[in-house]
């Protein structure tokens, strides 16, 4: 079977989930190997914090769902999940700074512990939003955290509990994040050459 092609010549081809060409596809930020390594050693931190607790797991589509998947299977809690869907970027490679709900949630959170898994952290907006949203809800607690995150891009003082990586002031593809909802299956966090 011929790979899809999408676009011109020069468009990616993906054969089992290796990329074997794309110009837009720019540098590795944190390879696959990483990824896993500190989805493994975040799960295990959350693990242990939320033992005995009866807990939320909040995942922000899309960009989150490989997170949220990894590190789900990786915890050793019992816990349920509920997605929000949010949008602040449409196809730009800046947040508008206008926030929609595109999908809420259905669990009932309050009095319950809530874990929200947000992919990256870019000015912090969308996420000091969601957080004021959530808190209304009357959660018994609400925490987040967050898979990358981009110190230098932040507009106001968010501290996640959780952090994967730090990353540089870069539009990232790969790993659940996109541009324009593609590249979200890149097995890697990688710069979109643009």
């Amino acid at each position: 079977m011929a790979p899809a092609r999408h676009g011109s010549p020069g468009a990616r081809q993906i054969h089992c989930g290796e990329v074997t060409h794309d110009e837009a596809i720019g540098e590795v930020l944190v390879p696959a190997q990483d990824l896993a390594r500190r989805v493994r050693e975040l799960a295990a931190e959350i693990s242990a914090d939320y033992a005995g607790k009866d807990v939320v797991l909040v995942g922000v589509l899309k960009g989150a769902i490989f997170f949220v998947a990894d590190l789900m299977r990786a915890l050793d809690l019992q816990c349920e999940v509920d997605f929000m869907a949010i949008s602040s970027y449409g196809s730009l490679t800046k947040s508008s700074g206008v926030v929609r709900i595109l999908k809420d949630l259905d669990a009932v959170i309050e009095n319950r512990h809530v874990l929200i898994l947000e992919d990256i952290i870019d000015s912090g907006l969308t996420l000091q939003y969601l957080l004021r949203n959530l808190q209304g809800r009357g959660p018994a607690s609400l925490e987040v955290c967050a898979l990358l995150v981009k110190p230098g891009r932040s507009k106001v003082d968010l501290q996640p509990r959780y952090v994967g990586f730090e990353i540089p002031d870069e539009f990232v593809i790969g790993y659940g994040l996109d541009h324009a909802e593609r590249y979200r299956n890149l097995p890697f966090v990688a710069a979109l050459n643009q």
